[in-house]
C-alpha cells in the first residue's frame, strides 16, 4: 500500500479537531469531578456547616442560605482546587466570610428595623435556640470575642477541627491558631469569673 502524505492544511484541521475533542473530554471530566467533590462535601459537611453558620448568625434560615451559597461558590471555583483535601477548609472559610458579611448587613438592617414602627416579626419557636441560661451567656461571650478568637474557638471546640485544619480554613499559621485559642479562653475565663 502506498501512503500519500497529507497536505499541511488538512493536517492542521485534523490536529485542531483532535485538540478540540481532547478539550471537551477534559472539561467533561473536570465537571464530573467537580460535581462529585461538591456532592461528597455536602454529604460530609453540610449539617455541621449549617450549625456553625447558625452560631455565627443566630438565624437558622440565614445559616442554611449562607451554606447553600458557599456550596455554589465552591462549585464555581472547584476547577482551581488542585488538592481535593483543601476543598473542605476552603468551604469552611467561605461560610465564615459569608456569615461575617451577613452580620455586617444584619446590623445595619436591625438599625433600620428599629426605626420602623412595629419592628420585625418574632422568631418562630423552632428558630429559637433553646439553651439554659449558663450556655446562653457563654455563647454570648464567645460571640463578643474578637472575630479571630471567636472563629478559632468555634472551629476548635464546636466543629472539633485540629489546629492544622483551622489554620488552613482561616489561612493563618498554626501558632496563630494556638495563640487565638489561648487568648480567647483566657478572656472567656476572666469574664465568666467576673460574672459569678
Amino acid at each position: 500500500m502506498i501512503a500519500f502524505p497529507l497536505r499541511r492544511p488538512l493536517r492542521r484541521r485534523i490536529s485542531d479537531w483532535l485538540l478540540m475533542v481532547a478539550d471537551q473530554v477534559v472539561a467533561a471530566v473536570i465537571a464530573t469531578d467537580r460535581d462529585a467533590l461538591v456532592a461528597e462535601l455536602f454529604r460530609l459537611e453540610g449539617t455541621r456547616l449549617v450549625r456553625m453558620a447558625r452560631l455565627f448568625t443566630d438565624d437558622r434560615n440565614a445559616a442554611e442560605d449562607l451554606v447553600q451559597e458557599a456550596f455554589i461558590r465552591l462549585h464555581r471555583a472547584a476547577h482551581r482546587i488542585s488538592d481535593p483535601a483543601k476543598a473542605a477548609p476552603y468551604l469552611r472559610s467561605i461560610v465564615i466570610n459569608l456569615a461575617r458579611d451577613h452580620n455586617r448587613r444584619g446590623l445595619m438592617s436591625l438599625r433600620h428595623q428599629e426605626a420602623q414602627p412595629g419592628g420585625s416579626e418574632p422568631d418562630l419557636p423552632e428558630d429559637v435556640l433553646v439553651l439554659d441560661d449558663e450556655r446562653r451567656r457563654l455563647l454570648d461571650e464567645v460571640r463578643s470575642l474578637s472575630p479571630r478568637q471567636r472563629d478559632c474557638l468555634l472551629l476548635r471546640f464546636y466543629l472539633e477541627l485540629s489546629e492544622t485544619e483551622i489554620a488552613e480554613t482561616l489561612d493563618i499559621s498554626k501558632n496563630s491558631v494556638k495563640t487565638h485559642c489561648r487568648r480567647g479562653i483566657e478572656t472567656l475565663r476572666a469574664r465568666v469569673e467576673m460574672a459569678t
